[in-house]
């Protein structure tokens, strides 16, 4: 099936505004984190698709309604940025509410899945709305619910990074889910940082050397997006099971002695293809981003992700994979801290890019993208991706759809972000390998 009108399949939209249900208090504000603040330009862009069976009765007042009482538990997604008089941002709490948009679509949930395997129209179903250029006028969340003509549903997800990196922001979709279906939260969320004058913090120590999985941009202002110097592309496959045992052959079998994590093998054969693709000017360094529990508090928002570079000292294009692999695993050097502290230094005001300042990898395998039930049941498809990915561009690696098969092996989605001229050229490669069916 091929669609030709795109941007009439989805329609009849509707916005509205969804506040909580308890106030914080009057004036109570949160500032962010250094870590925060390093992600301002970032959004995550999330959708859940439901059949109709898994959400028959439940209606958008139904929705809304638990979602007033959801909104108390996370004061700062109802919440509009402002800025202290030293420029650093901070969010004024429950001020204006979560956006929430309805909108139709004429197809049915499965026909939309079958025509859309690559996530291309996925953009349809998700706003892509940013902070800016008014602050006080712009949410930081935002839901649309889409519904089919077959019942089902599509639930998209808008949501600024710099509220809290997606593991976090899984967890906190996910206690939303519960809270539809009458269930306690097991975990209270904390409350928002408070400040009597929100402001810079103390000046940090001069770092030992800035960090290179980062890079300064703008100034951007208040309207917080990347500005590209080309057109950004994202992409989209699936790796079953079996796929994925070859492609970890590929990089370290019985046979090299050695066996890698899922993660680095991927990452192995992709930086070495992307390579390829950059003939003559092929990334020899590159960030590692992943979830970090030591930093993780339950029922708290943050950014708690592990940032690290890796640098190449030989031709990747050239290298066989388990050696790349090595190299991901051994010469992975943490610059969390070092990030923090950039941040800090320049009392929170400055804009950073960190997906896309190297090529980045992403693993979102732990995110519990499956973990939101309505009415008690898990979604048949989501996916994640960041937004305002930097020209060196990302990989994210995310958990498959749940398995059906007896052996309960799941595959894994992936889905890259590229220059658009480089992501053609990276089809062709990644068809050589067997990895698009």
């Amino acid at each position: 099936m091929v669609f030709q009108e795109e941007e009439n399949l989805v329609y009849g939209l509707k916005l509205s505004s969804v506040g909580p249900a308890r106030v914080t208090g009057t004036d109570v504000v949160h500032e962010p984190a250094a870590a925060d603040l390093a992600m301002k330009l970032h959004y995550l862009r999330g959708v859940y698709f439901f059949a109709g069976t898994a959400v028959e009765g439940l209606t958008v007042p139904r929705i809304k309604e638990s979602m007033f009482s959801w909104c108390s538990d996370y004061h700062t997604t109802s919440g509009r940025f402002r800025r202290s008089d030293s420029g650093r941002p901070y969010i004024k709490c429950n001020d204006c509410g979560v956006r929430f948009i309805e909108a139709k679509c004429d197809r049915t949930v499965d026909e939309w899945l079958q025509a859309d395997r690559h996530g291309s129209l996925l953009r349809l179903l998700v706003s892509h709305q940013v902070v800016g250029p008014e602050l006080f006028f712009s949410p930081t969340f935002l839901v649309q619910v889409t519904h089919f003509n077959c019942g089902g549903m599509s639930v998209g997800l808008s949501w600024a990074h710099i509220l809290s990196d997606p593991f976090s922001a899984s967890d906190c979709f996910n206690t939303y889910g519960r809270t539809l279906s009458g269930l306690l939260h097991p975990d209270v969320p904390k409350g928002p940082r408070t400040l009597s004058v929100p402001g810079r913090l103390a000046d940090p120590p001069k770092p030992a050397r800035e960090p290179v999985s980062i890079k300064r941009v703008g100034p951007v202002g208040d309207n917080w997006v990347v500005d590209n110097s080309c057109t950004m592309e994202a992409f989209t496959f699936h790796l079953s099971p079996d796929q994925l045992a070859r492609l970890k052959s590929k990089v370290g079998g019985q046979s090299h002695g050695e066996q890698f994590p899922l993660f680095e093998s991927l990452c192995a054969i992709l930086w070495q293809l992307i390579a390829k693709v950059r003939a003559g000017n092929e990334p020899s360094t590159v960030t590692l981003i992943r979830n970090d529990p030591s930093k993780r508090e339950d029922g708290l928002l943050s950014n708690s992700l592990k940032i690290c570079t890796v640098e190449a000292d030989f031709s990747v294009a050239g290298a066989y994979p388990g050696e790349i692999a090595r190299a991901l695993v051994d010469r992975a050097q943490d610059e969390s801290g070092l990030i923090e502290e950039a941040v800090e230094r320049d009392g929170g005001v400055t804009d950073y890019v960190v997906y896309g300042a190297n090529l980045s990898f992403v693993d979102l395998e732990e995110v519990s993208m499956y973990g939101l039930r309505l009415n008690g049941n898990q979604p048949i498809f989501a996916s994640y991706v960041i937004e305002g990915v930097g020209d060196e561009g990302a990989v994210f690696v995310l958990p498959g759809p749940p398995s059906s098969s007896k052996d309960g092996g799941n595959g894994r989605a992936v889905t890259i972000v590229l220059p658009e001229n480089q992501l053609l050229q990276l089809k062709s490669e990644l068809e050589e390998q067997d990895m698009l069916v």
